[in-house]
This record gives C-alpha cells, sequence and structure tokens, in this order.
C-alpha cells in the first residue's frame, strides 16, 4: 500500500547527524504554518521523518510544480530509448498540430525540446494562462501562442512547456506517463498508487498535478543523488541525473535566492554548492545536497516557502559532521516531531446560538464562494451542514470534538489558477470540524488532505444575521475571500 517504509532506518548520530540540529529544524519548521511532512535522509538513510496530524506517511500528496521533475524524468528515459532527442526540433514531433491558418514564426521554428526541459522557450511571459483554461488541445493552443524571443536566450517560468514534456512522451511512446514510468521509475523504487490529472484530451498535466506519498518523493531525492542508481542497479539512464540537476541556464542574479541559482531539466539549483530542488508550490520540496549527501522532502501549505529553504541552510547544515557522532538522547528530537499538528481552532462544541439555528435554512447574498444557502443540523455527536454551492447539494458531516472525514468532489474551492477542465482522481479526502469560539461565533475549518490547502469559515451570527468570513492557508489568488452576508429563514 502507499506509504510503507522501504528506505533504510538509522539513527541521527550513526550518519553523523545531530539530533539536537535536527530538533531545530523541526521546531523551526513547524513554527512555519503549515508543514504537512518532513523526511531527512543522510548517507542514504532516513535519520528523522514527521507527518503533521491529520497528515500521515500512507496519505497521496499533491505536489504541484515538484511534478515537473518527473516529467523530466520520463523525458530521460524516452531519450535514453531512442524516442526522441533533447535537440529535437518541437514542430518535427507537432507540426501536425498547428491550429488552422497559423504560421509559425522563426522562433516557434527554432524551438528545441532542451528550451522545453529548461524553460528557454521564448516566450516574453508564462504562456500557461492562455493554454490551460481552454477545453481544448492544449498542444495547439501552445503552439498558437507567440514566441518573442530566440528559443534559449533569456528564463521565463513555463509550466506549458512542461506540459509539452508530457505530450511529447505520450506521443513518442502511446503512454500517459504515469503508466510509461511504472515499469521504470515507479516498480523499482516501490512507489505505488501515485495519480496524475490529465488534460481535456487525457494527456498528464506534466508540470503539476501528480500525487505521491512524502517516501515516495525521498525515494526519487535518492535516486537522483545516487547518480540513478538504486540498489545496485542503474535505475536513471546512465549520466541523466547529473545532467538534469546541473545549471543548464541562469535565472537571475541575487545572491542570497533560491530562485536565481540556475535552472537544470526542470530542475532548480540551491545556495549550498552544487545543491539542486524539485520544487512545487506551498512547500512542496524535494532537495538534494550532494557534498552533504543528504535529502529532505516536505510537503506543506505555505504561501512564503522560501523560508522552508533558509531554516535547512542556516539549521540544518551546521549540525552535519563527516563522522559518526557519540550517541545522544533523542528525547528534544522526539517531543518536537510529535508537535508537529494541525489541529482545528479550540473552543466549544455546543452553543444556545447553534441550538436556535439547527435545522434552519440560511440564505445567502450574491459571493465569491458560489455559496447560496446552508443548513447546519446539529446532531449527538457531530453535526451536518447542507449546503447549496452553486446549484448543488452537498452534505458534510462536521466534528466537534475532532474532524470528520468525508469526501470533496476533486476542485471543489481549490484555490488553483483556472486550469480548465481536467480529469482529475476520484473526490479527495476532506476532514471538516466545528467549533463555537464564542456564544454567536461558528468556526468551520475545511481540511484537503490529500492538497495543500486548508479553508477556514468564521460565521458570525446577530440575532437572524448572519456574516461569512472565509480565508485559504495558502493560494494562487487572494487568501481572503470578501466577506458575506446572509439571513435566517
Amino acid at each position: 500500500m502507499p506509504g510503507r517504509r522501504r528506505l533504510p532506518r538509522s539513527t541521527p548520530e550513526e550518519q553523523g547527524v545531530d539530533p539536537g540540529a535536527l530538533a531545530g529544524v523541526v521546531r523551526s519548521l513547524t513554527a512555519l504554518p503549515e508543514l504537512h511532512s518532513l523526511m531527512v535522509l543522510r548517507h542514504g538513510r532516513v535519520v528523522a521523518e514527521g507527518w503533521a496530524e491529520p497528515y500521515a506517511a500512507d496519505r497521496l500528496h499533491e505536489v504541484y510544480s515538484l511534478s515537473k521533475s518527473v516529467t523530466s524524468t520520463a523525458v530521460g528515459f524516452a531519450v535514453d530509448e531512442g524516442l526522441f532527442g533533447v535537440d529535437d526540433l518541437v514542430l518535427d514531433h507537432f507540426g501536425d498540430r498547428l491550429p488552422d491558418a497559423v504560421e509559425p514564426d522563426e522562433h516557434l521554428r527554432r524551438m528545441r525540446v532542451r528550451h522545453l526541459l529548461t524553460m528557454t522557450t521564448g516566450h516574453s511571459q508564462d504562456p500557461s494562462p492562455l493554454v490551460f483554461p481552454s477545453d481544448d488541445d492544449w498542444v495547439a493552443q501552445f503552439l498558437r501562442v507567440p514566441v518573442e524571443h530566440e528559443p534559449g536566450t533569456r528564463f521565463v517560468y513555463n509550466t506549458a512547456a512542461s506540459f509539452m514534456l508530457s505530450a511529447l512522451v505520450q506521443k513518442a511512446t502511446g503512454q500517459r506517463l504515469l503508466d510509461y514510468l511504472q515499469p521504470r521509475l515507479f516498480e523499482p523504487l516501490g512507489i505505488e498508487g501515485s495519480t496524475w490529472e490529465q488534460s481535456p484530451s487525457g494527456v498528464d498535466t506534466g508540470g503539476y498535478g501528480w500525487s505521491a506519498t512524502t517516501e515516495d518523493l525521498a525515494a526519487i531525492g535518492l535516486l537522483y543523488l545516487q547518480d540513478g542508481a538504486w540498489e545496485g542497479q542503474q535505475v536513471l539512464p546512465d549520466g541523466w541525473a547529473a545532467e538534469a540537476t546541473r545549471m543548464h541556464v541562469p535565472n537571475g542574479d541575487d545572491p542570497d535566492s533560491d530562485w536565481a541559482q540556475g535552472y537544470g531539466y526542470q530542475f532548480w539549483r540551491c545556495r549550498p554548492a552544487n545543491a539542486w530542488r524539485g520544487d512545487g508550490a506551498f512547500g512542496q520540496y524535494v532537495v538534494g545536497l550532494p557534498e552533504q549527501d543528504v535529502v529532505v522532502v516536505t510537503t506543506a501549505g505555505r504561501q512564503e516557502m522560501h523560508e522552508y529553504l533558509d531554516v535547512l541552510w542556516d539549521g540544518l547544515l551546521p549540525g552535519l559532521s563527516d563522522a559518526p557522532l557519540p550517541p545522544k538522547d533523542h528525547a528534544e528530537l522526539d517531543r518536537a516531531i510529535a508537535a508537529m499538528r494541525l489541529d482545528p481552532p479550540r473552543g466549544e462544541p455546543t452553543s444556545p446560538t447553534g441550538a436556535r439555528l439547527s435545522g434552519r435554512r440560511i440564505r445567502f447574498v450574491q459571493n465569491a464562494c458560489g455559496l447560496r444557502s446552508a443548513v447546519l443540523l446539529v446532531g449527538a455527536d457531530e453535526d451536518l451542514l447542507v449546503v447549496d454551492l452553486a446549484g448543488e447539494r452537498i452534505e458534510a458531516a462536521v466534528g466537534r470534538t475532532g474532524p470528520a472525514a468525508g469526501r470533496a468532489e476533486a476542485g471543489h474551492g481549490q484555490p488553483a489558477v483556472v486550469r480548465g477542465s481536467l480529469r482529475r482522481r476520484q473526490p479527495e479526502d476532506v476532514l471538516v470540524s466545528g467549533t463555537w469560539t464564542a456564544t454567536d461565533v461558528y468556526v468551520l475549518t475545511f481540511r484537503f488532505v490529500e492538497s495543500p490547502f486548508c479553508l477556514t469559515a468564521t460565521v458570525s451570527v446577530a440575532g437572524d444575521d448572519v456574516t461569512v468570513q472565509a480565508s485559504w492557508n495558502a493560494s494562487f489568488g487572494p487568501r481572503e475571500l470578501p466577506a458575506f452576508t446572509g439571513t435566517v429563514d
């Protein structure tokens, strides 16, 4: 099953890691909401790991743009098998997908696969917003976008280019990325049950949309740190790990920024010498430190994700030794890991206001959430919330003393950029909690535990007037939603 332990474990000291430094890293990361999981490897062995309740080792977690590094891996296999080359022209593979009446300009004609890999396609800005909202063929949409500059001359972050790599692999192999990687990458590393979103035409999205467990991510990081070798066998094509993670293009000149240290084949470079990372929005990281023989993995829901890297450089690196350390007490580290909890707000499970409202319909004015009405039914052990969301009836159990588990249709309420009509995995787990933080204030928490997101809605009641203020822990757009009002029937 997903999340089973398959990487070797060790005490930190045996691998030359100070457990006190690890404890400090865990405390610092936990103080920066919202850390969901952490795994640290030294010399190929796990020396620290933890999941913030309610996240767990066997849960898949959407990793956003960290997916790009996995897409790059698929490209490496396809290139090694002779299906295409990194210097192939993009139009040699997709010339038949040019929209009618579109004459490719000279820049597009000179765009190569390596330009997709390094995000140097020649676009002046990321074309993704012009590609993904469409219900049409995303390849054709990509080819329609003007290419203003000579490919290879400038770095512009480009998720649509990553999708094109996925489409290229699928066209060359006849398989979606998820299936193509199964015998080549996933089976050797013991990765089971991972999922990938798809475009309307059935192509894995490539630049985002992959979901995996923390240990799955750690295994991929270790594979790259070991130059593609796994348990004595060469899994990645020889030389691909070094080629993919080295700097191919500059992407800034700020020496203090981990987003300006250069870019590889869908991998970022980091400030420490020779360090690299797979990087996904809101704190999804696989960090490789070849000089120190370290891999660090985080999953999270943190808006300011750069702070996680600062903690690693300032807190972890000084705690590394070239030789094993004398045995030390692990109590401090154990306490820090045990404190990795993301509990809902505390309050009272019931309130006279809740009893008065039970079973009565609240009708809302038009609002950004699309919430038309809601009914709260107070139960003995948990409540039931029934809402009309954009014309769709949704029921959710609401835990009183702890979260109640439910299933949400993928995409309900998630604050992602508009991504068009995606073929997503099955409905995802959501944990719902409700508590009265004051007699007339009810706080609802919706935690989507297979993604970075958590929605908090504060409901204030004054007689028969209701005001709702909702906010996300992280978002591509505004985190605070406009407050809106309603009236009790």
